[in-house]
């Protein structure tokens, strides 16, 4: 039997075995399994894979299952004793291709580490290219990559970099452009390392004797490098330079975009300089292009808080707005939004600053003031485009708030955001803009509020007593608690107990007798009263629902959430 007929044969037992392995341990549902399948027919990505993609299970799990289904050893990279000379033997181009590293060599065996052990035609290519019989491990594929961005690159070259105190700056933006020089290369390394790590922001800070850079992981911020100071210029302009900005302008603040492949990997980034007493703070937001949050089912809704949303955006005219600090998944909410009313049949246009994600099939518009395209001019002409649906990126002023109440009015679905505290403080800020309580109350028909709480650990969840003071606060929501859920640490969530994030939500829904009381005395306790008699899930009672199902812990909600 040919190796090609072996891994098909293996593929199918594994399919038929890992499936059934994960519904025995708990870890996946028979639904999900028969979903994955129904989705997965025809497709040449493995199982595995694929309830990785729809995070049905984590990397970690996988490797565990795997290892007890095939008998082969999961190896833990982070805190592994390398030998660095074997990194020579396998390419950084063929170890990212096909997620492998080397372990160690013993006689004429080499040990390397895979994601998937039972592809028979790399461990074939891998013995023919070295020379040596290849023994494979499990290793998570996050695992594989920190590795290979450790071990391959690791400084090669950069010394040149930090030694070169007295270059001059002709010769740094030469440098800048050139491909192959150092500075190209750490900078790609920078972008690298923060899509590995699932980091939303990179922070460039420039200080007094040095540079720090941070990666914005899960909403919080970690030191990742720190560089010497003479660096700065080179790597600034190397920055400008992708961002197709001005290289000789650094008293301006300015914001551009970069958009390249790197290492298999596409790489969308919103970036923005900015003039500070020690040079240029740059700060470079990543796009996840993954169309995984732009699905309504994943963004975190709660059933009934779902149930009412999907009513809200499903009528067609009336302000839909979602609120919230920056960073805090408003946009992503908007586009999952505009992704599920997406067809042939509606005509949707969107004001965007700046265009975040493209959409297809959607007509969206970059907000440009240097030339008179601000939020409320683009919308007056998006009004004379025949839209059904209208999303406005942001309401600033009362200009485009009264625009986007009059577009309502005239038969739209205008969905938008604003930034308030919680639902009811938008109807005050609408107030306090200057826009007349009649208009917000025949205008607005939904206010969600939203805000992004750390998950716990998939890999090192352990259920523990709930303290004292836990059982007070659950107590003041009406609410008991017999035992929460937190991460004790591991390597897959770099020791925090926390890996991603979900979100919490306050859905209020404007009736008729809310409408009534927003006309007449506008009073916020009133309101309130009102919204606890419509059952409204509050964001401090969401929070604390998802502290039951083991999601999150009481800190993260009330680290974002206000307890009455």
């Amino acid at each position: 039997m040919n190796s090609q007929n072996k891994v098909d044969n293996n593929r199918k037992q594994t399919r038929k075995r890992l499936g059934e392995l994960l519904i025995e341990q708990g870890l996946i549902t028979q639904e999900q399994l028969a979903v994955t399948l129904e989705d997965h027919k025809g497709s040449s990505q493995k199982l595995g894979e694929a309830l990785l993609q729809r995070g049905f299970i984590t990397d970690q799990q996988l490797a565990e299952v795997l290892e007890n289904q095939l008998g082969i050893p999961h190896v833990n990279l982070v805190q592994y004793p390398f030998d660095t000379s074997l990194f020579s033997l396998i390419s950084k181009d063929m170890a990212k291709r096909n997620l492998i590293v080397p372990l160690k060599k013993e006689g004429n065996k080499l040990f390397v580490a895979m994601v998937n052990p039972m592809d028979f035609i790399i461990m074939d290519d891998l013995r023919l290219s070295t020379g040596f019989q290849i023994e494979a491990g499990i290793a998570t594929k996050e695992d594989i990559l920190r590795t290979i961005n450790k071990y391959y690159e690791d400084d090669d070259g950069f010394e040149e970099l930090f030694d070169d105190v007295a270059s001059n700056e002709r010769g740094r933006d030469e440098d800048a452009t050139n491909q192959d020089s150092p500075i190209v290369r750490l900078v790609n390394q920078l972008l690298t390392n923060a899509v590995i790590q699932k980091a939303s922001d990179i922070h460039i800070d420039p200080q007094e004797t040095k540079i720090v850079i941070r990666y914005r992981v899960d909403g919080v911020l970690r030191v990742e490098r720190t560089l010497p100071r003479h660096m700065q210029s080179v790597l600034t302009a190397r920055i400008k330079i992708m961002s197709n900005l001005d290289i000789t302008e650094h008293r301006i603040p300015q914001d551009g975009r970069i958009k390249l492949h790197l290492d298999f990997y596409p790489i969308d980034l919103r970036v923005s300089t900015l003039p500070t007493v020690y040079g240029e703070k740059i700060v470079m937001r990543l796009l996840d292009m993954g169309a995984a949050l732009n699905d309504l089912n994943k963004i975190g809704f709660n059933s009934l808080n779902f149930k009412r949303f999907n009513q809200l955006i499903e009528q067609p005219t009336g302000i839909v707005l979602i609120t919230g600090p920056t960073g805090s998944g408003k946009s992503s909410t908007l586009y999952a939004a505009l992704n599920k009313l997406n067809s042939d049949e509606v005509n949707i246009i969107t004001i965007e600053d700046p265009v975040e994600y493209q959409l297809e099939g959607i007509n969206q518009i970059q907000v440009n003031p240097n030339v008179g395209m601000t939020f409320a001019a683009g919308l007056r002409s998006i009004l004379r485009q025949d839209p059904n649906i209208i999303m406005v990126g942001e309401i600033r002023d009362k200009e485009t708030a009264e625009i986007a109440i009059r577009a309502s009015l005239t038969g739209h679905l205008v969905l938008s955001t604003l930034h308030t505290n919680d639902s009811l403080g938008t109807i005050t800020r609408l107030n306090d803009m200057g826009v007349e309580p009649f208009m917000i109350a025949s205008s607005v028909s939904g206010i969600v509020a939203q805000r992004l709480v750390r998950r716990v650990c998939r890999d090192c969840a352990e259920a523990q007593e709930p303290s004292l003071r836990e059982k007070e606060i659950f107590a003041r929501r009406g609410l008991k608690i017999d035992q929460i859920v937190r991460g004790k640490g591991c390597p897959s969530c770099n020791m925090t107990g926390y890996k991603g994030r979900v979100a919490l939500h306050e859905v209020l829904v404007i009736d008729d007798n809310m409408r009534r009381i927003i006309m007449n005395d506008n009073s916020f306790q009133k309101l309130k009263e009102h919204a606890i008699k419509n059952k409204t899930i509050f964001l401090i009672d969401d929070g604390l629902l998802k502290v039951k199902q083991g999601m999150t812990t009481t800190e993260e909600v009330l680290r974002v959430a206000i307890l009455e």
